[in-house]
């Protein structure tokens, strides 16, 4: 499970990294505006379709990419996201 988040922080990167020319990663990587837009769209869908008991499971799956792409795409590195709910630990 953890690996498929894994691989997706490693393909952001790589991206970043060596861009592929025609690639929809590398075009939210580089728009930021198109970034934050497609990762307010996919939330408002999954809120949607939790309310609504349908597609959640797609809808969480492309929350969780745009949030990924957003993230490396503004230098937020999830290694201080980590680190920051690791101390949140109680």
């Amino acid at each position: 499970m953890l690996n498929t988040l894994e691989s997706l922080f490693k393909l952001a990167r790589d991206r970043k990294n060596k861009p592929v020319e025609g690639s929809y990663t590398n075009k939210l990587l580089k728009d930021k505006s198109l970034s934050k837009q497609k990762i307010l769209e996919e939330i408002n869908e999954l809120i949607e379709a939790v309310e609504k008991n349908s597609n959640k499971i797609h809808e969480a799956a492309d929350v969780f990419y745009h949030l990924i792409m957003y993230l490396e795409a503004n230098d937020v590195k999830i290694e201080d996201v980590m680190g920051e709910l690791n101390k949140r630990k109680k």
